[in-house]
């Protein structure tokens, strides 16, 4: 009982620092590359463990975006899911490229060897949507960051994912 306290005053602790951190990053202005009013398309490698994820992408002004992803995969006796939603603020802007700061919170169900467990992420991240001239309406993300998931215990994680793994949008 009393690990149990222990865990839940640091996730809390853990979550009041990354909120203070980001709290200057999130009133600061930024310019440039304009996502608003902007639906993307794309994938996302978005789970603690290997399941690509369909996701959307839609700024709903020029320095504040919403993010889902969904990931299936129904391999008998080895299945996983995962649902994530996720809010972004663009702290830094260039021609073709934004930097960003934000959150992402998780639902997971993973199945090995015909045992199920259930759990979340919650995640603080920063990172980088780059755009090719040429190739305007698709972006290209790497992100870092750290993360608490529980499935089947409690871990804190860093995250760090190449663009490959991050995900590809095509934004309409």
């Amino acid at each position: 009982m009393r690990t149990r306290a222990l865990r839940t005053r640091f996730i809390c602790k853990f979550l009041s620092l990354t909120i203070l951190f980001f709290i200057p990053l999130a009133l600061s202005p930024a310019s440039a590359k304009d996502l608003s009013s902007r639906l993307g398309l794309g994938y996302r490698n978005a789970f603690p463990f290997s399941l690509s994820a369909i996701a959307l992408q839609f700024y709903p002004s020029s320095d504040f975006g919403l993010l889902g992803a969904i990931g299936v995969d129904t391999l008998d006796n080895n299945s996983a899911f995962g649902v994530q939603f996720g809010v972004r603020k663009i702290v830094f802007k260039e021609e073709h490229l934004n930097f960003f700061m934000g959150g992402t919170a998780s639902l997971l169900t993973k199945e090995q060897n015909a045992v199920k467990s259930s759990g979340y992420e919650l995640a603080a991240v920063g990172g980088c949507e780059f755009f090719f001239a040429g190739l305007e309406n698709l972006g290209f993300n790497f992100e870092t960051g750290m993360a608490v998931t529980s499935l089947d215990k409690v871990r804190f994680r860093t995250l760090g994912d190449s663009f490959i793994r991050s995900g590809i949008i095509f934004y309409f």
